[in-house]
């Protein structure tokens, strides 16, 4: 709460009080007699009384009720303040490769240790949104349900590892799991954001069939390739250790373009960590929650205690005037 004046120039009137205070001393001392000693050694035994140290004391109070008056008169209100916070988020499916050639050391540590810790920090600013996480290899398997729990999501993504299912690459399988568990949102926008390092090769569900459906149900995906252009290193365990193979990078861009394409999304191709953190950032730019906040105000009269302490003030003036205080004519 804030306290403002809505006449504020009244408080020039505060400069009067001195003035006031000093004509008050002038007149006083012009109404003193004077009489003449000798020595005042005489008077040095003599105390005064609580009443003379307090003969003042009338004044200072009407004083003090004159400055309380004038401040009552700029008008104190209070100001209180409310938010009503309206956010319209979006609900949004990671489905994310797990096969084995997502080991591939192209990225560092390798694919899918990359696209984790980017996924990561994609979720860290989507604080209002609904994220839900889907993966694939050779099947798919939600491992997260839609949620804003963000901190169970993220530690299932700690979790995730090569080799949890069957190995493949079941694009179209792993696009419709995630089709499956945001169709019946009722978020203005749903999206997929699909990342794949390779080729179709597994599963029931063909690709742009999957894509269909995600576009019957307005369902935009983002489709991103992982994997440097050419040959990538992969490890392969052999009994003297693991070994480093050349292995060629095939994504199948042309299908990954058309599902993007057709639903409205956009694909990218990623060729190393930077590239990738790229990508995210700009998904996270063309899908922005929509945050409104509307402010509310209100003032309150806050002038009335000013006037009933001055009043009071006042009242004590007039009693220690005309009682204790009181001199003869």
């Amino acid at each position: 709460m804030t306290i403002t004046y809505a006449h504020p120039f009244f408080f020039w009137l505060l400069g009067l009080i001195p003035l006031l205070a000093g004509l008050y001393f002038f007149l006083l001392n012009r109404k003193k007699p004077v009489v003449h000693y000798s020595s005042l050694g005489v008077f040095k035994e003599i105390h005064k009384t609580w009443r003379q140290r307090l003969i003042h004391l009338p004044m200072v109070l009407r004083l003090l009720a004159l400055s309380v008056f004038i401040v009552a008169m700029a008008r104190p209100q209070s100001t209180s303040r409310s938010q009503d916070i309206n956010s319209e988020g979006i609900d949004i499916v990671l489905c994310i490769d797990i096969s084995g050639s997502m080991l591939a050391e192209d990225f560092k540590p390798n694919r899918i240790e990359a696209s984790k810790k980017v996924a990561l920090d994609f979720i860290a600013g989507r604080e209002n949104d609904r994220i839900a996480l889907v993966i694939f290899s050779g099947e798919a398997f939600t491992q997260c349900p839609l949620t804003t729990d963000h901190s169970v999501l993220k530690n299932l993504f700690k979790d995730i590892n090569s080799g949890m299912l069957v190995d493949g690459t079941a694009i179209g399988e792993g696009l419709a799991t995630a089709v499956n568990r945001i169709k019946e949102s009722k978020a203005k926008s749903k999206v997929v954001i699909l990342l794949t390092d390779g080729v179709n090769n597994a599963g029931s569900v063909d690709p742009l069939t999957a894509g269909e459906i995600a576009k019957k149900f307005g369902i935009k995906v983002y489709t991103v390739g992982v994997g440097t252009n050419g040959f990538a290193p992969y490890p392969v365990k052999t009994p003297f250790g693991i070994q480093y193979q050349s292995m060629e990078v095939q994504i199948d861009e042309d299908i990954l373009r058309q599902i993007a394409q057709e639903t409205g999304g956009k694909y990218f191709r990623a060729t190393d960590n930077n590239k990738l953190k790229q990508i995210y950032d700009e998904i996270d730019r063309m899908e922005k929650t929509i945050i409104e906040v509307t402010e509310f105000r209100k003032k309150g009269e806050e002038f009335l205690p000013l006037v009933l302490a001055g009043l009071a003030l006042l009242l004590a003036e007039g009693i220690s005037r005309y009682t204790f205080l009181k001199t003869t004519p």
